[in-house]
């Protein structure tokens, strides 16, 4: 049995102008974008300066893009669903195994 994790939904009006959850969904969603974009750069990036700068924007992004969840989630725009206890177990134990084909063991 599935337990949700979420907080009271704020009420949002139901009109075809955007309204703060829009604008909110709109905001996480560039936020998202912005940073898998920065990540493929890089990657690909060979000059250290260059990729010191963008690193710096990369975790900005990322921070904005957190926060931005963190609102979202105290509105009630945002669900989670407890894991079941012998769910991760089972997880756990399925990937536990795989330690073993790290071509670098710890």
């Amino acid at each position: 049995m599935s337990k949700k994790i979420q907080n009271p939904e704020m009420p949002v009006p139901k009109t075809p102008q955007m309204s703060e959850r829009d604008f909110l969904n709109d905001q996480l969603t560039t936020e998202k974008y912005m940073t898998n974009s920065y990540s493929v750069g890089l990657n690909e990036l060979s000059n250290n300066q260059l990729y010191l700068d963008i690193s710096s924007i990369f975790n900005e992004t990322q921070n904005c893009q957190r926060e931005v969840y963190n609102v979202m989630f105290r509105k009630g725009f945002y669900s989670l669903e407890a894991a079941d206890q012998q769910k991760l177990s089972q997880t756990y134990q399925q990937f536990s195994g795989y330690t073993s084909q790290f071509p670098y063991q710890q």
